[in-house]
């Protein structure tokens, strides 16, 4: 039985138009025909980082110098000895809005919506943020407001060479031994997505590296879910705990079977 909802404005603004109100049964219905087009969605986007996996490299061969907390760094010590390392470039400087208490409101927003690193990391992954603010000012707005991402401070041409000199943006290399690769790019709506350890992920040559995606031949992928941890007991090389595998087993099998019902 649907229902009116009709609202009456007041103080002069428009009247909003909300939908209707309708029964259980009804509401489960419209749920389950948007519940399509939503796992369509799903399966897009998966196929979209199946190609963003495939994108052709550009090699690295300029040098580059950054300031950490503990002297100077190389774009290939950003690194930190893993593979793939994830740059966002946050805007925090004389001349943007909020300096010096704060970062670019927008940066910011990134900023405090960034998980956990050590499920990059597990992933053989490093996330770090970079900025034209000198050290000094970086550790104080961090610890003002909770930040631990790496955060290093851009000493050349780095931000105008990999696009994001005028505008923030998020830029992905590969390491291959000493050789450095640019894989990725992706700036302003495209940055709305990145926090998450997933859509970071996704964003990378090597994916999520678990065995269901659809990777070239070679790319290192692991069993589903299993490497998944609590972020302050990863353990590089160790094997997953037996009882997260029953758990985990446990579960994809009955998402599995739901799904399957759901196509018969």
């Amino acid at each position: 039985m649907m229902t009116s909802t009709k609202k009456v404005g007041t103080n002069g603004q428009t009247a909003m138009q909300t939908p209707p109100v309708v029964s259980p049964q009804d509401w489960e219905a419209a749920r389950l025909q948007l519940l399509v087009k939503e796992k369509a969605h799903t399966r897009a986007r998966d196929a979209l980082a199946a190609e963003r996996r495939r994108m052709p490299w550009m090699a690295v061969d300029k040098t580059y110098a950054f300031e950490g907390p503990g002297g100077k760094l190389s774009l290939h010590d950003l690194f930190q000895g893993r593979r793939q390392l994830i740059v966002y470039r946050a805007f925090f400087e004389p001349g943007v809005f909020g300096w010096p208490d704060h970062a670019c409101r927008g940066c910011s927003m990134v900023a405090d919506q960034v998980a956990h690193v050590s499920h990059l990391n597990a992933r053989d992954t490093t996330l770090v943020f970079a900025s034209r603010a000198p050290q000094a000012d970086i550790i104080r707005l961090k610890q003002r407001m909770g930040w631990t991402m790496p955060w290093v401070t851009i000493t050349d041409s780095f931000d105008a060479d990999f696009g994001v000199g005028e505008w923030h943006g998020t830029n992905v290399f590969y390491r291959d031994g000493d050789r450095i690769f640019r894989t990725y790019f992706v700036k302003s709506r495209g940055d709305e997505q990145m926090g998450g350890t997933w859509n970071y992920l996704d964003i990378t040559p090597l994916g999520r590296q678990e065995v269901w995606e659809d990777s070239p031949e070679g790319y290192p992928q692991t069993p589903t879910y299993k490497w998944w941890n609590w972020h302050d007991s990863y353990s590089e090389g160790a094997a997953p705990d037996q009882r997260w595998v029953e758990i985990s087993d446990a579960g994809e099998k009955a998402f599995r079977e739901e799904a399957a019902g759901e196509r018969q």
